[in-house]
């Protein structure tokens, strides 16, 4: 739905919330399902009905907890019936600048102004760690946006009795908190309230007549921001940028004009623009999003325009380059098909409506925001979150050599007629070994992820992983692969918990970016060895199907298991017996 994209269709978006709220629950096959508490400070109502139209949008059908107006601090510390009951699996903490209690003012010393800032933030910390130790879920907390009035002026920033400068210092200590702690999050209101323009989300009249601490217009961009930082919790992000390049990465058309007229650089207002964009999407690099070209080109057009001396953006920046005269719909599902990800992980950017049109009804779930004005594209792309950060691993930070590498691999198999031949070339060597600190948030970070290979699909946050490694009844292990072209990183992740001798196996995923190469095989002669060393004598394993998991259905069929029950939904279960499997011995070093 259009009203989703950047910018909002803030008035469709409030006027018609049960129409579209509707529509949207009735498109989910599978939705995920999380209960989400709001401890607020003013009133909430709207913000929960926005909030789940956004994370119907992602897929994420939510419940909601609302605390009394202004109980926020109440529910956190004594906990009520109702809360506790709830036992939610996200708690937000709607809090404003309206909610500090103490300000310093111009009587106060610079010393009395800092006993207060302590005061203020002790009384929030004592709430965040009441919080996480009664339920260990993600906690997201506003930081504190500002009144929309400086009684100093331009000295209210400065000076530390002023409203701004104290609330700038509160902020940097919640940030130093979410710095140190996991499973903590801030949801940056100061930012939003000074991109849609501080006066107007500060209008004190919906807070005198309703007590909504911001305009009623803002609060479809207040839960954006908010369902932007669950969807990412939950694996929900965007994994892929797909670009254009005339009129997209460069002004004017590169097989017209030539590599010497298009406009990129510093010497036009317009190639300046571009260049940005550019720098923009190099950026997004860094934070683990791959980059692919899907242009209407002859292919040494397009590389001519992405070598430009004044570009940005060059060939090896991509992990795929689709230039030529097919149907882009069809280049993007080849480009998904390569990637071995799923549609729905794109965002496909193109200056050109119709074909954004296209490929919006032809591959759904990729994202096509409107891109009006190169000027305007940063913006867009931005505001959408299609790429939100909750947790950044050394993985992301290659992503797209990783890619690469990948494709040097495909390369090599073309070579080898016998795939066993091919897989002794790649000179593997797998580590498997129990959870260990150094990877904690990686393994979390992949049951979020991980969608195809991924027999349960139990979501974990880094706590819970701690906690399956700290449980001497869980046998938990992670496994890494390293080959001739490169390091895969961490890249299965299994987890079982022993009842007698029994092994209930919970957990059990892997990237699909190295399917087929014999590490489920790997994975598979390491658990049954170590749950021989622990006395089981039968393995059970546990199929719950979703719309992207239906790949790994005869897994454990494949894996020597027998099916003993399946119900309608098509969940199954199946057992092994220890002492009867036969390793499997793939095509690797295993290193333990």
């Amino acid at each position: 739905m259009d009203c989703f994209h950047y910018p909002l269709d803030t008035e469709q978006l409030l006027r018609k919330k049960r129409r579209i709220h509707k529509e949207l629950l009735a498109q989910l096959k599978n939705p995920l399902h999380k209960k989400i508490a709001i401890l607020g400070g003013s009133t909430t109502n709207e913000v929960a009905d926005q909030l789940g139209l956004f994370l119907l949008h992602y897929g994420i059908e939510a419940e909601f907890y609302q605390s009394e107006y202004g109980r926020y601090w109440q529910d956190a510390m004594f906990g009520t019936p109702e809360l506790e009951a709830f036992a939610p699996d996200v708690i937000y903490i709607h809090t404003t600048w309206r909610n500090i209690q103490d300000f310093p003012t111009t009587a106060d010393s610079p010393a009395q102004a800092k006993e207060m800032l302590q005061a203020e933030y002790a009384r929030f910390e004592s709430m965040w760690q009441a919080l996480a130790e009664k339920y260990h879920c993600p906690i997201i907390q506003n930081n504190f946006d500002r009144p929309n009035y400086r009684l100093m002026g331009n000295r209210d920033v400065w000076d530390p009795r002023g409203r701004t400068n104290f609330i700038s210092r509160l902020n940097q200590k919640f940030y130093a908190y979410a710095m140190a702690h996991e499973d903590f999050y801030i949801n940056d209101i100061d930012y939003l309230s000074a991109d849609y323009g501080l006066t107007a989300w500060g209008d004190a009249f919906y807070w005198h007549m309703y007590k909504y601490a911001m305009c009623l217009d803002a609060i479809p961009s207040l839960a954006n921001s908010l369902a932007n930082i669950i969807k990412s919790l939950y694996g929900r992000n965007k994994k892929a940028l797909v670009l254009d390049l005339d009129n997209t990465l460069w002004g004017g058309i590169v097989g017209d004009d030539g590599v010497d007229g298009i406009a990129i650089g510093p010497e036009v207002p317009e190639g300046q623009v571009y260049a940005e964009f550019q720098s923009y999407c190099k950026a997004l690099k860094s934070i683990g999003v791959v980059l692919a070209v899907d242009s209407k080109n002859d292919e040494q057009n397009a590389l001519g325009g992405l070598n430009h001396p004044d570009g940005v953006l060059r060939p090896d920046d991509f992990v795929c380059i689709k230039a030529n005269w097919e149907p882009k719909d069809r280049n993007l599902l080849e480009i998904a098909a390569e990637l071995n990800l799923g549609a729905d992980s794109f965002v496909f950017a193109d200056d050109n409506p119709a074909e954004r049109a296209i490929v919006a009804a032809q591959v759904p779930g990729a994202e096509t925001p409107a891109l009006d004005g190169a000027e305007n594209y940063i913006k867009t792309l931005d505001h959408g979150g299609y790429f939100e950060v909750t947790a950044l691993s050394g993985e992301d930070l290659k992503k797209t050599e990783l890619y690469h590498a990948n494709a040097e691999r495909r390369k090599a198999q073309a070579a080898f007629a016998d795939y066993g031949a091919y897989l002794d070339s790649l000179a593997m060597t797998a580590t498997i070994r129990r959870f260990e600190p150094l990877y904690m948030q990686r393994i979390a970070q992949l049951t979020n992820k991980s969608n195809q290979f991924n027999l349960t699909t139990l979501r974990c946050s880094e706590d819970d992983i701690r906690a399956m490694a700290e449980d001497e009844n869980c046998l938990c292990l992670y496994g890494k692969l390293v080959d001739k072209f490169g390091d895969n990183g961490v890249v299965t992740v299994v987890s079982g918990r022993q009842e007698g001798d029994v092994l209930h196996m919970r957990l059990w995923l892997m990237s699909c970016r190295v399917l087929k190469r014999g590490m489920e095989d790997a994975m598979m002669d390491a658990v049954v060895a170590d749950a021989a060393a622990r006395g089981v004598k039968t393995i059970r394993g546990y199929y719950y199907p979703t719309a992207k998991n239906a790949m790994v259905k005869d897994f454990y069929a494949e894996m020597g298991f027998a099916q003993v029950e399946a119900d309608e939904a098509g969940s199954t279960t199946w057992e092994l017996e220890v002492s009867g499997y036969r390793p499997r011995r793939p095509h690797m070093t295993i290193e333990r």
